[in-house]
């Protein structure tokens, strides 16, 4: 559903055909001051499938030119959420970061979502790596 400050903007959708993402633009003109965060809003609202999750992801070239990423990545919109898509951005730049109203600034991919429970064991079968933590499996 567009919101009344997305009108005039483009839809999410691919840039090319191999493209996983969807490009999510901005709906307001906003500047992100270095070590700052931002709530972008994309003047949108969705109705994800029930069994399904839209994921929002950074975008690689504002991450590595700019500096630009969420922190919260990958962000999780819910099958039961009915508010605007919002985007969390952060600056870990050194500069100061302008948005332009219609800049893409994130990804969306919609994911399956499997139902899992949790039941309680007395012990977990074993595996190769056992207990081992982080950077266990490297050198």
């Amino acid at each position: 559903m567009r919101l009344p400050h997305g009108e005039g903007l483009p839809l999410p959708g691919r840039a090319t055909a191999g493209a996983a993402g969807m490009d999510l633009v901005s709906a307001v003109d906003i500047t992100v001051a270095p070590g700052a965060r931002v709530l972008v809003p994309s003047g949108l609202s969705v109705a994800v499938p029930e069994g399904y999750e839209l994921q929002l992801r950074p975008r690689s070239g504002l991450a590595l030119k700019h500096g630009i990423t969420l922190p919260n990545t990958p962000a999780t919109i819910d099958s039961d959420y009915r508010g605007e898509l919002q985007v969390i951005l952060i600056n870990l730049g050194d500069a100061p970061f302008v948005i332009a109203r219609g800049d893409r600034i994130a990804q969306m991919l919609v994911q399956r979502v499997e139902p899992v429970e949790f039941r309680e064991v007395a012990e977990l079968p074993p595996s190769g790596r056992g207990a081992g933590g982080f950077g266990s499996t490297g050198r």
